[in-house]
């Protein structure tokens, strides 16, 4: 004699309407496999990522490196003004030695000024700093260089731009040697790291040759651009930085050196000035 089959078992209900799910094994972190822990509902398997977490965790969005944080101009200017008074005093002493001592200086024609505008009054002066930062640079021994007096000038221009001025003027023994000592010093200066190497540009209708590199300063991730280029000859010596919110903190080999070369020819036009006779 048969056995009845046995009473079916009504179904057990289901969230959202959804088949049931086969039985899970524990997961890695004790939730079943295929959910999410928390007892979130399994919409959907998640992707496997092999060992280790997934991007972001658990519904949680993927993440990237932490925003590299806005400088403000006040910060720039602190940077750019720093660094560039103690390259010009570091500089110009770096070929300090006996190699410059004998021969002849050449005659002093020239001087630089420090205006109230450069580059057509696109940068207005902030402050004139060759009686006070500029002592440094008179005060370093370099014997390539007779009767140095310092001309440094702090300018601001539109979107808190810094353009910084920072050279002298006198007798020099060699002014591509003294050029080269100018971007070398920035280079070795204290937490200065050389990230786009010199790159010497002849702008059109200017006659001088003007040497351009990009530097970082400062620690960690909080690191700023330093793009700067310099001149030398006979008479007069400066390095020139140019420095936006947007080339402090972007992509260094971004910076258009080109475009700086040609703004510093422009400079060294307006600042050179021959010496009444």
């Amino acid at each position: 004699m048969s056995m009845p089959p046995p009473p079916s078992q009504p179904p057990s209900p289901q969230p959202y309407g959804g088949p049931v799910p086969p039985p899970q094994q524990p997961g890695a972190f004790g939730a079943p496999q295929g959910f999410p822990p928390h007892g979130h509902p399994p919409y959907s398997v998640p992707p496997q990522y092999g060992p280790g977490p997934g991007p972001g965790g658990w519904g949680q969005p993927p993440t990237g490196p932490p925003p590299k944080k806005k400088l403000s101009s006040g910060a720039i200017v602190a940077i750019v003004v720093g660094s560039l008074v103690v390259v010009a005093g570091l500089g110009y002493g770096v070929k300090a030695g006996l190699d410059g001592v004998m021969g002849d200086f050449p005659e002093a024609t020239h001087k630089l000024v420090v205006p109230k505008t450069l580059l057509a009054g696109d940068y207005t002066l902030a402050s004139d700093l060759s009686d006070s930062q500029g002592k440094e640079i008179e005060d370093t021994p370099d014997f390539t260089v007779k009767d140095a007096t310092a001309a440094v000038g702090q300018y601001t221009g539109e979107d808190d731009s810094v353009l910084v001025l920072s050279g002298l003027y006198g007798r020099i023994k060699s002014g591509s040697s003294t050029r080269s000592s100018i971007l070398r010093g920035a280079a070795t200066e204290k937490d200065s790291k050389l990230v786009v190497g010199p790159r010497d540009f002849t702008p059109a209708g200017y006659g001088v040759t003007v040497r351009c590199q990009v530097t970082t300063t400062g620690n960690g991730l909080d690191r700023t651009n330093l793009p700067m280029c310099a001149w030398g000859d006979d008479n007069t010596a400066a390095a020139v930085a140019l420095v936006t919110l947007e080339s402090a903190s972007g992509d260094p080999k971004d910076i258009d050196l080109e475009d700086l070369a040609e703004k510093t020819a422009k400079i060294r036009a307006e600042v050179r000035k021959p010496i009444a006779g």
